[in-house]
């Protein structure tokens, strides 16, 4: 991945290309002692995972986006200084504490559909952006018409692509089978996800140990899983994310259907995360049609007064506990018959047309899986 900057100094811009991976760190001081000036490369505490599954315009249109629209996005984040990284460099620096350039986005596509080798890789090479494909295995191992093959990992294996985890056969982690304790389906589920990592490893060389969770669905016991196993877990809730945030249950934004309109994902492309300390209940899975949440906000370059929370575009209760101490009671009148939906919280930073966002994912698997 190339870093680039310029440095003014005696009347004259030296330029430093970086074609190796450097500590973000490292490189920050670097610039400094150089004297360069300008907006921060370094220094960030957040960045933005992107998701996408089909990029084809004869595929189910709420995981969709068509080929046109996808090289808009790229676009976008090409022309607007974007810094598109790999999401392995992402998550490990912000894991570790260390700031990474402002604005930076990684690009992740999920299930393995053929149209990510046929229009999305190509277009990806052209831009030199770097992204992540999240895989079931057996689809690929079934040779499954309007999925990948091993050997179109492999190709894009060899090209810089990361070949991450998405289980075998693309379970949703909360369903027990017939007859099934809760400890026997942990079981199962560790298993499978054992599985696909080693036959990810068998065919592209890779293992990253990270999982994406199929539907975004996940119960405390399966991070505790993960967590034992020494996964990464990436979820669907929407977001940023920065250095304290849950490392097993990473928010992406889906950029799919009408969410792939630019008027609303450019907000989203730009977000920051919030320092959320604390959050009551901790799981997502509920039976209430209509849960209340409660979030401790620390401090940042926002008001708590500026923050608002909404589902379905409709504004939330917020009963502040201590807005000194930014703890804030979230609820509604609103009944949810989905299986899944969220509550999104956000507040503009100071100065700015950015937005913080946090997102509270919310699952009933009473309700048909979908």
């Amino acid at each position: 991945m190339n870093y680039w900057f310029s440095i003014e100094k005696m009347n004259f811009k030296l330029f430093f290309i970086f074609n190796i991976r450097l500590n973000p760190a490292l490189l920050l001081c670097v610039a400094l002692l150089l004297g360069w000036s300008g907006r921060p490369l370094f220094g960030a505490e957040h960045g933005v995972i992107v998701l996408y599954h089909h990029v084809a315009t004869n595929t189910p249109p709420s995981t969709s986006i068509s080929p046109a629209d996808f090289l808009t996005h790229l676009e976008y984040l090409r022309d607007n200084n974007f810094n598109v990284m790999p999401l392995e460099d992402m998550v490990e620096n912000l894991r570790s504490q260390n700031p990474i350039p402002d604005m930076s986005v990684a690009i992740t596509f999920d299930d393995g559909y053929i149209s990510i080798y046929e229009q999305a890789y190509p277009l990806l090479q052209s831009f030199g952006f770097p992204f992540t494909v999240f895989v079931s295995t057996q689809p690929i191992n079934d040779r499954q018409a309007n999925f990948m093959t091993w050997e179109h990992l492999a190709e894009m294996s060899e090209n810089g692509a990361t070949i991450a985890n998405h289980m075998v056969n693309h379970p949703s982690m909360l369903e027990a089978r017939d007859g099934e304790s809760d400890q026997q389906r942990i079981t199962r589920l560790k298993a499978e996800l054992l599985t696909a990592e080693r036959q990810i490893q068998q065919h592209t060389g890779q293992t990253h140990r990270y999982l994406a969770y199929p539907y975004g669905e996940f119960d405390m016991a399966v991070k505790a899983m993960i967590a034992e196993e020494e996964f990464t877990g990436i979820a669907q809730n929407s977001g940023a994310f920065g250095f304290h945030s849950d490392f097993l249950a990473l928010p992406r934004y889906p950029l799919a259907s009408i969410y792939a309109d630019l008027d609303t994902a450019d907000v989203k492309l730009d977000s920051l995360a919030f320092h959320v300390s604390s959050q009551a209940p901790v799981s997502p899975v509920t039976f209430d049609p209509s849960p209340e949440v409660i979030l401790t906000f620390e401090k940042g370059d926002y008001s708590f007064s500026q923050i608002g929370c909404f589902a379905n575009s409709q504004a939330l209760n917020l009963q502040w506990i201590d807005q000194e101490q930014g703890t804030v009671r979230v609820s509604t009148e609103q009944v949810f018959e989905d299986r899944r939906w969220r509550y999104i919280c956000t507040a503009p930073l100071n100065g700015s047309g950015r937005f913080f966002w946090y997102s509270v994912q919310w699952i009933n698997p009473s309700r048909e899986l979908n």
